[in-house]
């Protein structure tokens, strides 16, 4: 269900009437390279049956429905920034329709991740904990000091999201601390420390530390402290909108044109390998 490389993608959208979907519709309207061929959304939800792009005033011709296969049956590729279990099932008909992914869902067990990576073996997907372009610059300056700062620099990821945010730490927070660990040649698996309450004793001189903070309407903010003995390095990520998600993941569906199948992250897609 591929179109030719000249011909505008057209592009589904899952959660079509949360936060996230809306910014999206917008982005795709404002493309003149993307245009929207779907709208999905859960039963039940009020704006079943609406026109996806009602809230910027225009007629798109496309309902907000909560048939899957319908919502896809004209799209090359989705966007999915919902729930696991939304994103898991999406997958399954994405797989079955030939129609590619780009999945910026976070919350994902280890279990779930794998299923991703089954369907991945019959159509492509880009999946990403953060598509924005500038947090994923922002890991790749993390991979480079990871390798540069290494014994004797002690690191912490600090997160910051809105109140309605269901997941801690945030998708990108533990992207972020994966990057770090697998630049120092170890798993975060074995690094990480999520919790300090009470007498912790000293900080393991090998862990990667997450603080959680959730308040107000803050979209995104993330800072790397890699603290040396009379030096401290920071690198951080603010957010102030939405809009860089959507651009990142418009990028994503661009670079998936032609692909059949196979498993991308945004360094993949904005060339940030090695």
């Amino acid at each position: 269900m591929t179109s030719s490389s000249s011909a505008p993608r057209r592009v589904a959208v899952a959660g079509a009437s949360g936060r996230m979907g809306r910014m999206l519709i917008e982005a795709i309207a404002a493309s003149g390279d993307c245009r929207l061929a779907g709208a999905l959304d859960l039963p039940g939800s009020p704006a079943l049956g609406q026109d996806a792009m009602a809230h910027l005033g225009r007629d798109s011709g496309v309902a907000i429905t909560s048939d899957v296969r319908a919502g896809l049956a004209q799209a090359d590729v989705l966007i999915d920034f919902t729930r696991p279990e939304g994103t898991l099932a999406h997958a399954a008909v994405c797989a079955e329709l030939g129609v590619q992914m780009v999945i910026g869902t976070t919350g994902f067990s280890d279990g779930q991740k794998a299923q991703l990576e089954a369907a991945a073996r019959q159509v492509a997907i880009v999946f990403a904990p953060n598509m924005s372009v500038g947090v994923n610059v922002t890991l790749k300056l993390l991979q480079m000091a990871a390798r540069a700062l290494g014994e004797g620099w002690d690191i912490e990821i600090v997160e910051a999201h809105h109140r309605h945010k269901v997941d801690a730490p945030s998708g990108t927070a533990l992207r972020m601390g994966e990057v770090i660990a697998e630049a120092q040649g170890t798993r975060l698996v074995d690094r990480a420390v999520y919790e300090r309450y009470g007498h912790t004793g000293e900080r393991p001189a090998d862990a990667i530390g997450f603080a959680t903070v959730r308040g107000g309407d803050i979209v995104g903010d993330h800072t790397v402290l890699f603290a040396g003995t009379g030096e401290r390095v920071e690198i951080a990520h603010k957010s102030g909108s939405r809009e860089g998600y959507a651009q990142g993941s418009l990028r994503a569906v661009h670079f998936l044109a032609g692909k059949d199948s196979g498993m991308f992250d945004m360094f993949d897609v904005l060339g940030l390998q090695g």
